[in-house]
């Protein structure tokens, strides 16, 4: 009788023992995921006041998330500026593309965008459309793509409402300093209407950053866009440049 408590005690124990480190495993922090998202948050303010009072702010959030076979990402931006009361910037931009690998460097893309900048009188333009793309370079450090498709273009320019067919031709740089937690990018595309390539829209960036922590660090960079027919009164080329602080997380 003494014996078969003694071997009852031992089961339960050996069965409550296990039970209890399944448990504690089945509880354990997950590990993160192997492709995470990368997505980052600028800010970039200036301020005037006594004998001009000028307000300039800058907003701009991407988020991207790569892996053997896809890449996404996905960004807007906001612009909104006064000099001495009249509104001289009021702008609102987003962006999403999804790319998918077909070996290491040749991909396919599809890839929509819409724009509303008031001072430049576009109520709206949406751009929609697919294409194929190569990686020139590609390691850890430096990225140098470029991309060729098509695009469907509605968009309002004043009181007029136009639908048409452009091409897209797109090249992006990156390279990041090793050790340093600084990067260059660089990215320019072409926009011209197929049936009339008098009409046509050139978009370009070029920046730098510098990190001041593991998440923090100050940006300059350069926008540019020119469009060769742009709303009445209004002139082709718009040039902004914008400094401010980054938030990785």
């Amino acid at each position: 009788m003494k014996k078969s408590i003694i071997t009852i005690a031992l089961s339960v124990a050996f069965y409550a023992t296990n039970g209890f480190i399944a448990f504690g495993q089945t509880n354990q922090v997950a590990s993160p995921p192997k492709y995470p998202w990368e997505s980052s948050a600028s800010f970039g303010l200036t301020l005037t006041r006594g004998n001009s009072d000028t307000t300039l702010f800058t907003v701009k959030v991407l988020t991207d998330r790569k892996d053997n076979l896809n890449e996404l990402s996905f960004g807007a931006d906001a612009a909104y500026g006064a000099n001495n009361g009249v509104e001289n910037t009021e702008s609102l931009h987003g962006f999403a593309q999804w790319d998918h690998l077909f070996s290491e460097k040749f991909f396919s893309y599809a890839r929509a965008e819409g724009l509303h900048d008031g001072i430049s009188d576009i109520k709206y333009r949406a751009l929609i459309g697919p294409g194929a793309g190569y990686y020139f370079l590609k390691d850890t450090n430096t990225t140098l793509a470029a991309e060729a498709g098509g695009s469907a273009v509605f968009e309002r320019l004043g009181t007029n409402d136009s639908t048409y067919a452009t091409l897209r031709l797109a090249e992006r740089f990156e390279h990041k300093f090793d050790g340093h937690g600084a990067r260059v990018w660089q990215t320019v595309e072409i926009l011209p209407q197929v049936d009339s390539f008098n009409n046509y829209i050139v978009n370009a960036e070029v920046g730098v950053e510098a990190s001041i922590s593991k998440h923090l660090s100050l940006q300059t960079y350069l926008d540019d866009s020119y469009d060769n027919e742009p709303a009445a009164g209004r002139l082709k080329d718009d040039l902004k440049l914008v400094s401010g602080i980054s938030y990785k997380f």
